[in-house]
C-alpha cells in the first residue's frame, strides 16, 4: 500500500519509507557499536512495534533474542493517568540481561518511563530505549531514549505499526489523517 491508496484519508506523509528504512539502518549500527560483543534482549511493546521491531532486528549485527509486552495505561477517557497495568508480560527473564526496549512512539512518556522502571527492577543489567518517534510537546515525563528515529510534530498519526481504530498499522510511512477519517 502507497499514500494513493489512502485516497482522501491521507492528510500528508511526515515520514517516508525511504528515510525510515534509512534511520532504522543508522539506529541499527549504533546499537551494534554500543552493545559490541554483548547479547541483547529486545522487548517489542504491541503492537504498534511490531513493524519497527522486526525491521530493526533484521538490521542488527549483534545477537538478540526477542520478547514482547502488552501494557495499557488507563484513566478517564483518552487521558493516560499513567497507571500502567501489564496485559502480556515477558516470557523472558531479564535478570543480569542487556534490554532494549523497542518503541514504536512517545507520547507523554508516562507508560515507558513505568516500563523502563519495571525492567530494571527485575535485575535487568542495563535497560535502554529504541524509538522510531518521539513528540517532544507531548512528553510528560522526562525518558532517556537512546536511539531515537524522529521527533514529530504533536499531531495524531498512523502508518508503520501505529494505528486508528485498528486501521492503518500495515502503511509502509508514517503519515496524518485527514479530519473526515476520523470524524473530526
Amino acid at each position: 500500500m502507497d499514500a494513493t491508496d489512502m485516497g482522501e484519508d491521507l492528510e500528508r506523509v511526515l515520514v517516508e519509507e525511504e528515510r525510515i528504512d534509512q534511520r532504522l539502518d543508522e539506529m541499527a549500527a549504533e546499537i551494534d557499536r554500543d552493545y559490541a560483543g554483548e547479547n541483547i534482549l529486545l522487548v517489542g511493546v504491541l503492537r504498534g512495534a511490531v513493524m519497527v521491531m522486526a525491521d530493526l532486528s533484521r538490521k542488527i549485527h549483534s545477537r538478540v533474542e526477542m520478547d514482547w509486552m502488552a501494557v495499557s495505561s488507563y484513566g478517564s477517557g483518552t487521558k493516560s493517568s499513567g497507571v500502567v497495568r501489564i496485559l502480556k508480560d515477558l516470557d523472558t527473564d531479564v535478570h543480569d540481561r542487556h534490554v532494549l526496549i523497542v518503541e514504536d512512539i512517545i507520547d507523554s512518556g508516562l507508560t515507558l518511563s513505568w516500563l523502563k522502571e519495571n525492567l530494571e527492577a527485575r535485575g535487568a543489567t542495563s535497560v535502554r530505549i529504541a524509538a522510531l518517534l518521539r513528540k517532544p510537546d507531548a512528553v510528560k515525563v522526562k525518558v532517556e531514549v537512546s536511539y531515537l528515529g524522529f521527533e514529530i510534530p504533536n499531531e495524531f498519526v498512523v502508518g508503520y505499526g501505529l494505528d486508528y481504530d485498528e486501521k492503518y498499522r500495515h502503511l509502509p510511512f508514517i503519515g496524518t489523517l485527514a479530519p473526515k477519517a476520523y470524524g473530526g
